[in-house]
């Protein structure tokens, strides 16, 4: 249950984190706005780690590099949501950006891509990210 509510505010804060982000670049830009939102991100986590102190930083060599710059996706994602926003309104983008997620995390299942223990993926799976596809699609109309 509690995964479950992580996952509903991490999904609320995305679509709300996109509209301000596509309000803010129409004033300074979408890579400025990429930039402070990541910044600001940086602080807040920063804060959060200090009050925390829940990590083993020992570990941190540990760490695959690959892994390691999986922050510097965050730019591309601020990047690709503001455009979309403004290109196709809050609506579509964030039901294509759960789309391409829930596409993503089905090869990531599928393949075991980044350590990730394989998992059996059946029919009803495929259907129903089928289904969504189509709901977008006939929301766009």
């Amino acid at each position: 249950m509690k995964g479950s509510l992580f996952a509903f505010f991490g999904g609320a804060f995305i679509t709300l984190q996109g509209v301000a982000n596509a309000h803010i670049s129409q004033d300074i830009g979408t890579w400025q706005t990429a930039t402070i939102t990541q910044f600001a991100g940086f602080v807040l986590a920063l804060i959060i780690l200090l009050f925390v102190k829940d990590g083993k930083w020992q570990m941190l060599t540990k760490v695959k590099p690959l892994y390691l710059t999986s922050g510097a996706l965050g730019a591309i994602i601020i990047f690709s949501n503001v455009t979309s926003i403004h290109k196709i309104g809050v609506t579509i983008s964030i039901s294509a950006l759960l789309i391409a997620q829930l596409c993503m995390t089905y090869l990531v299942d599928l393949t075991g891509w980044f350590d990730v223990v394989k998992q059996k993926k059946r029919p009803l799976q495929f259907i129903g990210i089928s289904m969504m596809i189509a709901g977008v699609v006939i929301l766009g109309y």
